[in-house]
């Protein structure tokens, strides 16, 4: 059986005209398209980024607040004491006058805060520099071989807790000089953290770098220049801080009882002068040299340290 179905013929459109009707619908769209993209393409107005202050403003406003604290209860502290304490522009008018000229020199008894800070900054890097050759290798031994550290933790653990000053009188003893004992004083604190740091740092290298030095047989020089030394540095770097935050620390206090030229003798001094500004600015420039070290051994440890540690 066969079906036709028939059409009428206005439903059927000749094959040109259709033709001719998706190019001209294809042609109005190419078009609309060109002129959409030139018009993207060259806007009338260019937005201009906007730039984004917070983060700058999040780190500047903190600390100005802080500072502005800090002035504002010096003031408040001046006013109640009637001007004992001197107040913030009284000590800075005196602070511009000091620091005009820093490095003058009248005799051994009377020079510049700038030679002041010298002197002290060189009994410091004195007694820091013989700690770190001490202390360092005595924590890579003491980390390295369980002997040592069982030996000598007992030692640590009871020598640690004493105050740096108490060996003062010990270093005037045997030196017979202020120097020499204020140096002292700064190599035997300066010691500890770095034996600790350095010997902790030792103690936690994985065992199986150990493993494989044994299976390949390594000398033990290579173990410690090539194992130990770069795992141990980022920790021997953070004893070296915290000793140098201590040595500073105790170098004003030495300095007070040993007297001569240093920033410790020098507020001392000034006491005695009865000149409180000058004791209010050596307080700040002790901790602005202090936070100079600070972040000076901050970025050194920074750049020898991984980013697993870093983090």
């Amino acid at each position: 059986m066969v079906s036709a179905v028939f059409h009428s013929p206005r439903d059927i459109a000749p094959p040109v005209a259709a033709s001719a009707e998706r190019n001209a619908t294809h042609s109005i769209a190419e078009s609309a398209d060109a002129s959409g993209a030139k018009a993207v393409k060259h806007p009338k107005t260019a937005a201009r980024p906007q730039r984004d202050f917070s983060a700058l403003w999040l780190r500047v406003l903190p600390p100005v607040l802080g500072l502005a604290l800090l002035v504002l209860v010096w003031e408040l502290v001046s006013l109640g004491t009637k001007a004992s304490i001197p107040s913030p522009k009284d000590t800075f008018l005196q602070a511009v006058v000091l620091f005009s000229d820093p490095f003058y020199s009248n005799g051994p008894n009377d020079q510049g805060v700038g030679w002041n800070v010298l002197s002290s900054l060189k009994r410091v890097a004195m007694g820091f520099g013989l700690a770190a050759i001490v202390g360092i290798p005595v924590g890579f031994m003491i980390g390295r071989f369980s002997f040592l550290s069982n030996m000598f933790n007992p030692l640590i653990s009871l020598m640690r807790p004493v105050s740096p000053l108490a060996w003062l009188p010990i270093g005037l003893l045997v030196f017979k000089g202020a120097d020499p004992a204020a140096i002292w004083t700064i190599f035997i604190c300066s010691i500890w953290p770095m034996i600790i740091n350095t010997a902790v740092g030792v103690q936690r290298v994985p065992q199986d770098y150990m493993n494989v030095a044994r299976v390949l047989n390594l000398s033990e020089w290579k173990i410690v220049t090539k194992i130990l030394f770069p795992s141990v540095l980022p920790y021997m770097l953070t004893g070296v801080r915290l000793a140098v935050g201590t040595a500073w620390l105790v170098i004003v206090a030495a300095e007070m009882l040993t007297g001569g030229v240093g920033i410790g003798f020098w507020v001392w001094d000034e006491w005695n002068n009865l000149n409180v500004k000058n004791i209010i600015i050596a307080i700040f420039v002790i901790g602005i040299v202090g936070l100079m070290l600070e972040y000076a051994l901050i970025k050194l440890a920074t750049a020898f340290t991984f980013e697993e540690v870093k983090s």
